[in-house]
């Protein structure tokens, strides 16, 4: 027997009627914004014609790795050489299993938009589901650039290192297309000094990229100089970084460029040295992002690559990273004050992995907010493995509690799937309810097209103005 997924629905979610009267009268058909995510540029500008829902699905989505591993699966069936229907097949094997976890609604909600399937996906429904939705994906409005415009997608970030060329990213702007590409600065790898070998060869690209040969510390700070002006002719206005928490003390000008030097002939340094050059290095950067204008992202707390047969056997960011619980408060509040104190402190969205930090992220964006422009440190969306509807609805009440939730500029999906942009439709139904139950309860006055517009501003407009893009996404 078949079951149909008859709780996706137009009212998913939508508990009360004042719910459902402000998604549908205010949030319904809003575009999309997307200004951090990992789709792959490549994919984006050649407007890729997917082979089927594996490659669309499966491919990159460390998620459901997780939950098909956590099931039992063999991993010649998640990332190993099986064939993509094979893949598939165990992927829906796992899905009955997946009740109360995010991807139980995420899976639905994207066989329900845009392939239009009601089916629940499980083994008796997977054949069926694999053709329907090898059919849409080689149509016209299965491609990439199709299921973007279903979603009313104006604007897309990724992630991308100081070295890349964009010519993806060229490719796309100069050509017809119905949303913006725009590369974002990720320079990690420009700090990741910790196995030396690999650091010099990355610095060597680094110089090649730039055009200058990195000799010193001050030429490594020109060439990171050299390529975020590239990026910026680009159209880039973000940066973002990586890191478990914000680096200690940076060095003395002439320290850093000692401690570069020998870091440059091979010598490993002690983890006080490294965190002090790193912090040096990091800094550099955080005021050229506010001489650019740029706003600075951190993405912070994640333990990384726990699993070290398995990182030699598929290396990084393939599922096998967790929350880490690392001090984060006093680090990150010298790192921001260490440029506001020079008036060097650029637009900053901080994001905390560890739901034990909420609050301290909360606050810590307060801190440094000096009236310039709204909300400018702001603390960032649910992200990772808060990234569902528990951890995003934390995050709102605690911003909301500690901020002011009508400058937050919102959702991102944080994707390497081009089928993920349900997830702002998720964000954007549970904020609903959130201030339909304060309106209902009296909480909030009922005083709809304000609050509407708040929404509205949450959802896409702040975005749309908060970070200086050169051209913005919808006017």
């Amino acid at each position: 027997m078949i079951q149909t997924s008859t709780f996706i629905h137009e009212d998913f979610l939508l508990t009360t009627g004042m719910a459902k009267l402000l998604y549908h009268d205010y949030l319904r058909g809003m575009p999309i914004i997307d200004y951090h995510c990992h789709l792959s540029p490549k994919d984006l500008a050649e407007n890729r014609q997917f082979e089927n829902i594996t490659e669309a699905w499966l491919e990159g989505d460390h998620y459901k790795w997780r939950a098909m591993r956590t099931h039992g699966v063999n991993e010649r069936f998640i990332t190993g050489s099986a064939s993509d229907w094979e893949k598939f097949q165990q992927y829906a094997e796992t899905v009955p299993y997946t009740l109360r976890n995010p991807l139980y609604h995420w899976t639905h909600m994207e066989l329900n938009r845009p392939f239009g399937i009601q089916e629940l996906l499980t083994p008796d429904t997977a054949e069926s589901i694999y053709y329907q939705t090898q059919a849409y994906l080689q149509s016209p409005e299965g491609s990439t650039h199709g299921i973007l415009s279903h979603w009313q997608v104006k604007l897309i970030g990724t992630t991308d290192d100081p070295t890349d060329d964009l010519r993806y990213h060229q490719q796309l702007q100069a050509a017809e297309s119905p949303f913006q590409l725009l590369p974002t600065f990720r320079p990690d790898k420009a700090f990741a000094i910790e196995e030396v070998e690999t650091y010099n060869a990355y610095v060597d690209s680094l110089g090649e990229a730039a055009g200058i040969e990195i000799n010193s510390y001050t030429t490594l700070i020109e060439a990171l100089h050299k390529r975020a002006a590239y990026f910026h002719e680009h159209g880039c206005r973000l940066s973002d970084h990586g890191l478990e928490y914000i680096f200690g003390e940076p060095a003395p000008p002439q320290q850093a460029a000692n401690l570069f030097s020998k870091v440059r002939s091979g010598t490993q340094l002690s983890p006080l040295e490294a965190d002090a050059l790193q912090s040096s290095i990091l800094l550099e950067l955080g005021k050229m992002y506010h001489e650019l204008g740029w706003t600075q992202q951190f993405h912070l707390g994640a333990l990384r690559n726990n699993n070290s047969r398995m990182m030699q056997q598929l290396g990084p960011d393939t599922g096998f990273d967790s929350i880490g619980d690392f001090p984060q408060a006093r680090p990150l509040a010298a790192f921001l004050n260490r440029l506001d104190q020079s008036d060097q402190l650029a637009q900053t969205i901080l994001y905390n992995l560890n739901p034990a930090d909420n609050e301290v992220f909360a606050t810590m964006v307060g801190n440094f907010n000096d009236g310039s422009t709204a909300g400018k440190v702001q603390w960032g969306s649910a992200w990772w493995f808060l990234d569902q509807y528990d951890g995003m609805e934390k995050q709102i009440n605690a911003l909301s509690n500690m901020g002011l939730i009508a400058h937050f500029v919102g959702m991102l999906t944080d994707s390497r799937s081009v089928l993920s942009y349900s997830r702002h439709d998720y964000f954007r139904r549970l904020l609903c309810n959130l201030f339909a139950d304060d309106i209902t309860k009296g909480r909030l006055p009922s005083d709809l097209d304000w609050i509407g517009k708040v929404l509205q501003d949450i959802t896409f407009n702040n975005s749309n103005t908060y970070f200086n893009w050169k051209n913005p996404a919808y006017t």
